[in-house]
């Protein structure tokens, strides 16, 4: 399994993500929003048109670490992937 994890290098929450995936043997593409710009625009992109983002939008709240499966399913729970 090949997870995208979407984050930024500073965030306690995403490094945490990173570790646990990583002890689990998952295979993971990161997407730093703080240090590419593109990855920055595409996760604006994702943040302000998914249903996952529904209560984030407006709460001033970033919204990461974000997990996307291969499949293209998103969430922002890391229990959903490491059941």
């Amino acid at each position: 399994m090949k997870i995208t994890v979407i984050g930024s290098h500073l965030c306690p929450d995403t490094l945490y993500a990173l570790n646990k995936l990583s002890a689990a043997g998952i295979e993971v593409s990161f997407k730093d929003i703080l240090s590419c710009h593109a990855d920055l625009m595409s996760y604006l992109l994702l943040r302000d048109n998914s249903e996952v983002y529904a209560e984030i939008r407006g709460n001033e709240r970033l919204g990461v670490p974000c997990f996307v499966l291969e499949d293209g399913t998103v969430t922002l729970d890391i229990n959903e992937i490491l059941k």
